[in-house]
Parts: C-alpha cells; sequence; structure tokens
C-alpha cells in the first residue's frame, strides 16, 4: 500500500509538470496563465532553480547537486528504511511518509531530467500576508510533502495523547 501511495504521488506529480510544460508557456517569457478561480488561484509555468522560496537559486552548480540531488536521495532512502523497519510507527505516519518520500522523489526527478530546475505550477493570492501578494508557486510533489509533513506530527500528536 505505502509503495503505491509513494508511485501515484510521483506519477501525479510528473503527469502534471508535464501537461503544464507541455501546454502552457513559462510565465516569465510569456505571462501567459490559465484562471481557475479568477485571480485568486491561477496554474502557471515556472521554473524553480532554488529549494522552496527559490532558496539558494544562486549556488554554484556543483552545490546544487549535492544540495538538491544527493542530499535528498540519501534523506529519503533514510526515511524509507524508517518507514520499512520502525515497528512503533502509527498508520497515519507510515502514510505521511510515503507521501513524504514520493513528493521528494518527484522533485528529485525534475532536477536530474529537467537541466536542474523544478517545474512549479499552482499559484496562490496571499492577499499582502507576511508581504507577499502571492503565495510562492509550488506544485503536486511540494504540496505532498507537507501534506506528509503534516500528518507525521499529526501521528505523534495523536499518538501523546492516546498513551496518558
Amino acid at each position: 500500500g505505502f509503495l503505491i501511495c509513494v508511485i501515484g504521488v510521483v506519477l501525479l506529480d510528473q503527469i502534471s509538470k508535464q501537461l503544464v510544460v507541455t501546454y502552457i508557456s513559462p510565465y516569465i517569457n510569456s505571462g501567459e496563465q490559465i484562471s481557475v478561480m479568477g485571480d485568486f488561484f491561477r496554474i502557471i509555468h515556472v521554473r524553480n532553480a532554488g529549494l522552496a522560496f527559490s532558496l539558494g537559486a544562486s549556488f554554484p552548480n556543483l552545490l546544487k547537486r549535492v544540495a538538491y540531488v544527493l542530499f535528498p536521495l540519501a534523506l529519503l532512502t533514510g526515511l524509507g528504511v524508517f518507514l520499512l523497519r520502525d515497528k512503533q510507527l502509527k498508520m497515519i505516519q507510515r502514510w505521511a511518509l510515503a507521501c513524504i518520500i514520493g513528493g521528494g522523489i518527484g522533485n528529485i526527478i525534475d532536477r536530474v531530467f529537467r537541466e536542474g530546475l523544478v517545474v512549479d505550477f499552482l499559484d496562490f493570492k496571499f492577499f499582502g500576508l507576511f508581504g507577499m501578494e502571492r503565495w510562492p508557486t509550488f506544485n503536486v510533489a511540494d504540496s505532498a510533502v507537507v501534506i506528509g509533513v503534516f500528518l507525521f506530527i499529526l501521528g505523534g500528536v495523536i499518538g501523546k495523547k492516546t498513551h496518558k
């Protein structure tokens, strides 16, 4: 079941990115967008050279390869071993790790096969909160990682309450 979740996240991520790459011109060149809910939610084609919020986009290429491919691969391998071997994980935490692993693999695939760039396309209005008019553009893999982290923490909190 967990392997199917990992594969499902990777497939959903890569198929959605390929559709964006095929049918939407890069936003920086064209300004092309698909408005889904007016200006609140739109689909645009952005290539991210950095991590979340474009952090590290100006790193030298060798450092990017280590920081964005090799380190995440080692981390995902460790999470996979943890998922398979730790018998005390709750079911929700196991599903959470599968989401995190799938999302991580999805973005690593981009780093390796899309010239070190990750395709981002989900763009939301943020109404000036924290000084941002729009939330940084993201993708399905990013969503899976965030949801996975949230569920993993939730599983730990729920677990603590039941042991008292």
